[in-house]
């Protein structure tokens, strides 16, 4: 197992590299200069003055070629230093250590919800095929589906806030047990529980198909110690998967809904630096994206021996 994680960390390496490099290179020459958009957003009154803004590209080494910046920030990286926002002049170190608790918050109370009520019903709708019951859960996980973030929001709001007056407009963050956290929760658990469920339902369905399974119900066993017992858990590893995946996604894609509800995460952070070419930063979001997709699928393969015995056995087998 040791040399297994090994191996994935080492094989991650030029993978890191070449997500750096292309995003790095991406914003370098299309993104524009930042400096110019600053002065650009300026006041009409503040005199355009192409001999400051020579001066500030040069003070903050940005009249440098691509090549030495980029080794610059590598070197850097590898001292555990994100750089500095080029319009805040702030560490963008601490920026994320600000934005990145809001949005794994947002993210692991999603993955709560989803778990919660997507495993269930993906496995009474397997245990239920083709009844009224299993056309019900999957209809109702096609439509959460078919639901794009940015109508769920205002949908929700209309509902929630205008029609029931359950709630005032929750702009902002109070923290995760807010009122205010809600409906972003909610926005942000609908599509991925469509996921869970019909990947709950799908990996049921295998399972009771194994031969162990018809035998463990020759035997006599109750359906309830068969699910429990030996179905649950090889059903658990793509699940699993899925979560694991959508939880990395969500720290780092929800662009749209921390910026409508004005929630200060990652997704607003890169959203901002993104428009102000501001690419320390919008490099740091990506970067931690990347780590966090490559962490889970770690974290996957590690715990996929743990939950599926079949995984164990065929890793041995291969071994020896």
């Amino acid at each position: 197992m040791f040399r297994h994680i090994l191996y994935k960390l080492l094989r991650w390496i030029p993978s890191v590299l070449v997500v750096i490099l292309v995003v790095y290179a991406l914003l370098f020459f299309g993104a524009g200069d930042p400096i110019r958009l600053m002065f650009l957003r300026m006041p009409g009154d503040v005199a355009w003055n192409p001999e400051r803004i020579a001066a500030m590209r040069h003070e903050l080494g940005l009249d440098r070629t691509f090549l030495a910046q980029f080794t610059e920030y590598i070197w850097n990286l590898l001292h555990g230093n994100l750089g500095n926002s080029l319009l805040y002049q702030r560490s963008v170190n601490d920026m994320v250590k600000v934005a990145a608790p809001v949005s794994i918050q947002l993210a692991l109370a999603a993955m709560v919800i989803m778990a919660i009520l997507g495993i269930p019903l993906g496995v009474v709708a397997a245990v239920y095929k083709n009844s009224w019951v299993d056309h019900l859960i999957e209809g109702t996980a096609l439509a959460f589906w078919a639901i794009p973030t940015y109508v769920a929001g205002p949908l929700l709001v209309i509902f929630l806030v205008r029609g029931l007056k359950l709630m005032s407009v929750p702009y902002g963050w109070e923290g995760l047990f807010s009122p205010k956290a809600i409906i972003p929760l909610i926005v942000l658990s609908l599509r991925p529980i469509a996921i869970i469920i019909r990947q709950s339902r799908s990996a049921v369905l295998e399972v009771m198909g194994e031969d162990y399974i018809r035998t463990a119900r020759a035997k006599g066993i109750s359906n309830y110690l068969v699910m429990s017992r030996h179905i649950l858990r090889p059903v658990l590893t793509p699940i699993v998967t899925s979560l694991g995946l959508v939880i990395a996604n969500m720290i780092q894609g929800n662009i749209l809904l921390e910026v409508v509800f004005g929630i200060p995460g990652l997704g607003r952070l890169v959203a901002v630096s993104t428009i102000d070419a501001d690419y320390p930063v919008v490099l740091a979001v990506v970067l931690i994206g990347s780590f966090l997709v490559m962490g889970t699928n770690l974290a996957v393969d590690i715990l996929y021996p743990i939950l599926d015995p079949r995984v164990r056995q065929t890793q041995v087998g291969g071994e020896s």
